[in-house]
Parts: structure tokens; C-alpha cells; sequence
């Protein structure tokens, strides 16, 4: 046998250093991850026996073997699944071909959690046997093909690729332990570990170690069509390891047989860590799909919509040809029918999570609830439901205690005309936000989104159990007169002709001035008109590439405030720069950007020294 000799890619290298310097405790995962790939490829040699049975051959018992030599010191995991060609074992063992997976290794510093996190999440469990060996050797060959290949590695940086002969086809990954770690030839430590980790597994793991030789050590079932009454917490807990290579144990679960129109076993969980690519609409999700106990799809996005991407399991159809494709279940009413089951078993599974332990759901909450929220504007069928789950911040709460919307309304007060919210970049320039004044002082509460998909919510969810949704940055939130001040007919008088200036110095940038309802600190505001996009919405649409059309706010100036009683006996110089002030602090107060913030700071430091011998009141913010 001729054997070349490749370098790994460099990601690769990187991985592999993690992976045996920071899980020096936990070494035990590489049996697990080693045992659910051979699973993996015997549920494909499945799945391609469909549409070519000739694939099995005479050998139609799939299982999977555990040889344990302790003369050699050799570990070793053989399958009788899929196996792998040429290319194959350089793209699956030489390189690690997932986009993504630079930054995310960037990101690590020997962190053990962060690390473990990452096995198994692009299919590199396999990386995590030089946790224990010295050397790894492959042997594959490909389900269909005469051809076989070795591969071998010490795992510093380089690997040998050969062809060789082997009867049948198939992988064997064989380690060769290092010495610390010859604990896991031992029969009785390995029958501990595959319980422990892959006990659900749907085909027989047999042990072949001293007198013991081909001993079926898991129940060989598939644990979704087990009857509940039989699983236990902690099988389901490690099915979820199993499933999704996540080593945290999930928030919840949900089991479900249903017969009738539609058969179908789906177990669902709800994660408790993110995965670093959760915002990455694009990146392949779903739950598992199997037609009668055979794996067809790892990832079938078309059974559960993008807002509950972050749910992990599968899904057993009866109802489904063994031989759909990507294609039919686009357009299958089977899928359709599942599709909508599965939304309702999810949104139920967090629903329950939410009554029963509000704790965990604000767990739920932090890590998904944007995500979430998402299906407000993507699902009209189920936003007064995804609407209830919602949480959000609250003047309520300046502890930051999120509510939810029912919370709100039974607070709300007998005058108050909607549920009033404010969006914002985040939560510190919500609070500090001039607009919440007048409903602070009125003692309304208002909602504070803070969530880059808050503005699209607030374009669909426009109202709830029948209470309107009201932004305090519209022109429309004035709170129907309820915080005028009195006197206001002769401040209006007075002040008219001021606002028709600031409305032709500020000509092109604001829609008009008026008097403000709603300030009672602050000096000035921007509103956005009452059927215009924010300005907010409107950036993020600038930032995304995308045409928005442009709506001038309203500026908005408090009578009150000594600023604004300047403008009234102003001269032009003084009226120009006080204007452009008032318009510059609006614009800063909302978190927004100055296009001339160098004029800005030269008016301010003028009107400040104007104003520092006589006109105390002159200093910023009232």
C-alpha cells in the first residue's frame, strides 16, 4: 500500500489542539461522538437503500462493534453503515468545510464549556478520539465500491491517506490509546459508557472484549417509539446529547404520539444555550425527519417555520413515502399538516415551559425571545398567541424585570387609551429617552423594545386582546390632551409664530415644529409622524441596502423649558444657533447621529458662554 501524506487545514489544527487541551476532563465524550457517527452512517446506508437496495448486499443486519485489545492497546469502533470514498474522507477527516467555523474557533480560549459546545455542531465529534489516542487510524469503504481507504494520524498537523483492501463495506476507526487512558479497554467502563450515552441508539452496539465476544450491551430501540411510561428523565436528557451534540441538558421536552388522520411520534426540545449562528437565517436548521423508524433527513427545515429554529428532535411519519425528497416536502399536504402540528406541539412546549416555571422561561427568554418575536410578523395565524409568550422590559421594572403583555394590561389605568411603548437601540438610551417624560408624570407605563425586530413587530402586532399599540415616539401619542399643561391656548399664541421659524430654519429636516404634549424635562423631541416609519426603522432599512422612503419627523419643543422661552426674544444669530441646538439634542437624545456634530459643539460652547453671566438657565437639559 502506497500512502500519501496531507497536511490538515489549518482550522483543523486548531480544533484538534482544543480538543486535546481543553477536555482533559471530560474524555469520556469521544466514545459517545465515535458511537453516533457510526449511527449516523447506518441510518444513510438506509436511506440510500431505498432507491438502491442492491447497497446491503448479503450483509443486512446494521450494527455497531466494540473491540477492545488490551495486548495492543487498541480501541475500536466498527459499523457496517454508509462508509466513505476517497474524497470523502479528505472532505470529512482532513478539513473542516463549514463556513463559520473560523470566527467561531476565534472565539474560543481554551474555555472547556465553549469547547464542548463545539463537538459535534459541524460533525468534528469525530476529532474529539485524540482525546485519548496516540494515533488514529481509519478504515473505510463505501457502500457500492470495491474501493477502500486508510487514513491515520498522530493528530499533530498532518495525516496518511492509502488505499487498501477491506471485506464489506463500512468504517472501523481504531485508537490506539495512550497510556493514562487504557481505562476504556475495559469491559465493564465501556458497558457504563454506552448506557450512560447511547443506550436509545436504534441499532445493536456489541462488545467484543476478552471471554466477551459479541455481547449486545444498549437496547437497540429507537427511544422516540418507546412508550413514555418506560423513559426516563435522564433518557431523555441524554437522547438530547445524542441528537444535537449540545453537552448542556435542555429546558424542556416534549413526547407526542398522535394517530388518527395524521400518524406521527414527535419528541421536541427546547435548548438551553444558543448556538453562535442562531441569527444566520440561512444556516440549514430543522428537527429530524424519519419515515417509519428510517432516517431520511437530518435537517427539514420545512416542518417547523424559521422563528422556532432554535428547537432541536425529530419527527416519525407514517404518512410519508420512504423515498421523499427535498422537492415533495415543499409541496406535500402531509408536510403541510405536519408543519402546522408541529408549530402548535412547539408553541405548546413553550407555553407550558412559560406557566409552569416562569424562571426557566426567563432563561428561555434571554437566549431565544427575539428570535420569537419574529413570528409575529411571519405568522398571522398564531401572533395573538406568540404575542402572550412575549416579554419585554417596562417602566414598571427599572430593575429590568421583563413583563408581559397581559401583565401590562392589568395594570393599566382606567383613562389610558392603549399600550404604550417606546423602541430603542438598547435599554439605556430607552430609559433616558425625553418621549417617556409626560407618561412618567402621568404614571402610565410604557414598554421599552429594545430588540432590532421590535420594529417590524410593531408594524404587524398593532394591537392585543383589543388594546392598541401605541409607540410614545409617534406624533399621535399625546396622550389626548391628558398632560397639557393649562394656559396652553395662550402658550400656542405665543409661541406660533417661534415654531413657524424653527420650521423654516430646519426646512428639509423636520416635517414641522410644534408645541410638545409630552415634554416636561427636556427641551426638545422628534416624533415621527403619525403614519411614517421611525427614524429607527428607517436607518436599519438603509443599513440592510434597502430603498426606505423618507418621512421628516416632527420637532417637538417644550414651552416650558428656558431654552424654548429664549427662542421668543431671540435675535437671528442667537435664534439660528439655539435652533440647531434644540434640533442637535433631539436628535442625540433619541440615539441618533449629528451630521455636523463639530457645529454642533461650537453653537453650544458659544450659547454657553453667552449665557453664563445673566442666563444661568441656559445649561443643558432644564
Amino acid at each position: 500500500m502506497s500512502a500519501e501524506t496531507h497536511e490538515f487545514q489549518a482550522e483543523t489544527r486548531q480544533l484538534l489542539h482544543l480538543m486535546v487541551h481543553s477536555l482533559y476532563s471530560n474524555k469520556e465524550i469521544f466514545l459517545r461522538e465515535l458511537i453516533s457517527n457510526a449511527s449516523d452512517a447506518a441510518d444513510k446506508l438506509r436511506f440510500e437503500v431505498i432507491r438502491a437496495p442492491e447497497l446491503l448486499g448479503d450483509d443486512a443486519e446494521l450494527a455497531i462493534d466494540l473491540l477492545a485489545d488490551k495486548a495492543t492497546g487498541t480501541l475500536t469502533v466498527r459499523d457496517n453503515g454508509i462508509g466513505m470514498s476517497r474524497e470523502e474522507v479528505i472532505a470529512n477527516l482532513g478539513t473542516i468545510a463549514h463556513s463559520g467555523t473560523r470566527k467561531y474557533l476565534e472565539s474560543l480560549s481554551g474555555d472547556d464549556a465553549k469547547t464542548r459546545q463545539l463537538i459535534g455542531q459541524f460533525g468534528v465529534g469525530f476529532y474529539s478520539a485524540f482525546i485519548v489516542a496516540d494515533r488514529v487510524t481509519v478504515l473505510t469503504r463505501r457502500a457500492g465500491t470495491d474501493a477502500a481507504v486508510r487514513w491515520s494520524s498522530d493528530g499533530q498537523g498532518s495525516y496518511t491517506l492509502g488505499d487498501v483492501e477491506k471485506a464489506g463495506r463500512g468504517t472501523e476507526v481504531t485508537l490506539q490509546l495512550k497510556d493514562d487512558d487504557r481505562e476504556f479497554l475495559d469491559p465493564e467502563r465501556l458497558r457504563t459508557l454506552v448506557r450512560r450515552y447511547s443506550d436509545h441508539i436504534g441499532l445493536p452496539i456489541r462488545l467484543h472484549a476478552g471471554a466477551s465476544s459479541g455481547e449486545t450491551i444498549n437496547r437497540a430501540g429507537a427511544l422516540w417509539a418507546r412508550p413514555k411510561a418506560e423513559i426516563s428523565d435522564d433518557d431523555y436528557r441524554a437522547f438530547y446529547t445524542h441528537l444535537s451534540h449540545d453537552p448542556t441538558p435542555p429546558l424542556a421536552w416534549s413526547h407526542n404520539r398522535v394517530e388518527g388522520a395524521l400518524e406521527y411520534t414527535a419528541l421536541l426540545y427546547l435548548p438551553s444555550t444558543a448556538p453562535f449562528d442562531l441569527w444566520d437565517r440561512d444556516h440549514a436548521r430543522g428537527v429530524q425527519l424519519y419515515v417509519r423508524r428510517v432516517f431520511i433527513l437530518d435537517q427539514a427545515a420545512e416542518l417547523l417555520p424559521p422563528y422556532l429554529r432554535f428547537v432541536r428532535g425529530l419527527v416519525d411519519s407514517a404518512d410519508l413515502p420512504l423515498n421523499v425528497s427535498r422537492e415533495i416536502l415543499q409541496s406535500d399536504r402531509v408536510v403541510e399538516k405536519l408543519h402546522a402540528a408541529l408549530t402548535k406541539r412547539a408553541l405548546d412546549l413553550v407555553e407550558e415551559l412559560a406557566s409552569d416555571r416562569p424562571d426557566d422561561y426567563a432563561k428561555f427568554w434571554k437566549l431565544f425571545g427575539a428570535v420569537l418575536k419574529e413570528g409575529l410578523v411571519e405568522d398571522a395565524a398564531n401572533r395573538e398567541r406568540i404575542a402572550r409568550l412575549c416579554r419585554f422590559a417596562s417602566t414598571a421594572h427599572p430593575d429590568g424585570q421583563s413583563v408581559s403583555l397581559d401583565d401590562y394590561i392589568a395594570r393599566m389605568k382606567p383613562d389610558q387609551s392603549g399600550i404604550y411603548y417606546l423602541a430603542a437601540d438598547n435599554l439605556a438610551t430607552a430609559k433616558a429617552s425625553p418621549h417617556l417624560e409626560g407618561f412618567r408624570a402621568r404614571g402610565f407605563e410604557v414598554l421599552l423594545l429594545t430588540d432590532r425586530v421590535d420594529e417590524w413587530v410593531a408594524l404587524h402586532l398593532t394591537e392585543y386582546a383589543g388594546k392598541p399599540l401605541l409607540s410614545c415616539a409617534r406624533g399621535a401619542a399625546d396622550l389626548g390632551g391628558k398632560i397639557e399643561t393649562a394656559g396652553k391656548t395662550a402658550e400656542q399664541a405665543k409661541y406660533g409664530p417661534v415654531c413657524e421659524r424653527l420650521g423654516k430654519l430646519l426646512d428639509g429636516r423636520v416635517e414641522s415644529v410644534r408645541l410638545s404634549q409630552r415634554l416636561t424635562e427636556s427641551p426638545a423631541c422628534l416624533v415621527a409622524p403619525e403614519h411614517g416609519l421611525s427614524r429607527r426603522l428607517e436607518q436599519m432599512l438603509k443599513q440592510a441596502g434597502q430603498s426606505a422612503p423618507e418621512f421628516r419627523p416632527v420637532l417637538e419643543i417644550n414651552a416650558g423649558h428656558p431654552l424654548a422661552q429664549r427662542l421668543t426674544d431671540a435675535d437671528p444669530t442667537e435664534f439660528a444657533d439655539l435652533g440647531e441646538l434644540l434640533y442637535g439634542q433631539a436628535v442625540l437624545a433619541e440615539g441618533g447621529r449629528l451630521e455636523d456634530p463639530a457645529g454642533f459643539v461650537k453653537r453650544l460652547n458659544a450659547l454657553i458662554l453667552h449665557g453664563a453671566g445673566d442666563k444661568p438657565s441656559i445649561i443643558i437639559g432644564g
